[in-house]
């Protein structure tokens, strides 16, 4: 997993990149919590995430956001993280031009910027957001998601409410042409203490029944 530094808005941005094993290789992008909490693309979810679409073939890059680790700016509320997280996606792109697909994955904080970037980039074709912060921050621009998506939420979350999570899902689940699912995880917290396996089990079987769509 090669360490790489490619440019951002406010200077270079640190990441981790594990190239397509062929030319239209699909491409993820792995988004991490929130950087004054102590977020960094080296969270285990984070971690998990990546592996998971590297097993799986894909173009796959997480990287800090300003300001964290080795990359340059200061924090700026969710505004400059967003231009990060294009800038991100240019640069994978950059690499891979042929990509068929690409997909988004984010937890917590990085849930809310990975879906903000769903509504810039018509070319990502499918999310997963782990514990999005309904209850903090606003999701109207979700209107409409363009993409299908999971929704992955721990029942005993301090942090990000359940029910400001079941909302938003409710919500998303109005629109046509997409399909949100929703799993709850039974006894999980905000960062999945103990549940982690129940948490990629997750993952991994909305993948499976997504991709195997795809082929």
């Amino acid at each position: 997993m090669p360490e790489v530094i490619f440019p951002g808005p406010e200077g270079r941005l640190e990441g981790r990149f594990n190239p397509g094993p062929r030319p239209r290789a699909p491409v993820a992008l792995i988004l991490h919590p929130h950087p004054q909490g102590g977020g960094t693309m080296n969270n285990r979810i984070v971690q998990s995430l990546y592996q998971t679409f590297v097993r799986r073939g894909f173009a796959t890059l997480r990287f800090n956001f300003r300001g964290v680790g080795k990359s340059q700016g200061t924090f700026d509320n969710g505004v400059g993280e967003l231009s990060d997280a294009a800038s991100a996606l240019d640069w994978v792109q950059s690499i891979h031009p042929e990509a068929q697909t690409t997909w988004i994955a984010g937890f917590s904080f990085g849930a809310w910027i990975g879906m903000q970037l769903l509504m810039r980039r018509p070319e990502i074709k499918g999310f997963i957001s782990i514990a999005p912060p309904a209850n903090m921050y606003d999701f109207t621009f979700l209107a409409p998601c363009p993409s299908s998506g999971i929704i992955i939420q721990g029942d005993s979350d301090e942090v990000v409410t359940p029910g400001a999570v079941q909302k938003l899902v409710d919500k998303l689940r109005t629109q046509r042409h997409i399909t949100i699912h929703h799993d709850v995880i039974p006894g999980a917290n905000h960062f999945f203490a103990d549940e982690m396996p129940q948490l990629m089990q997750s993952v991994d079987g909305y993948l499976d029944m997504r991709l195997s769509g795809d082929r």
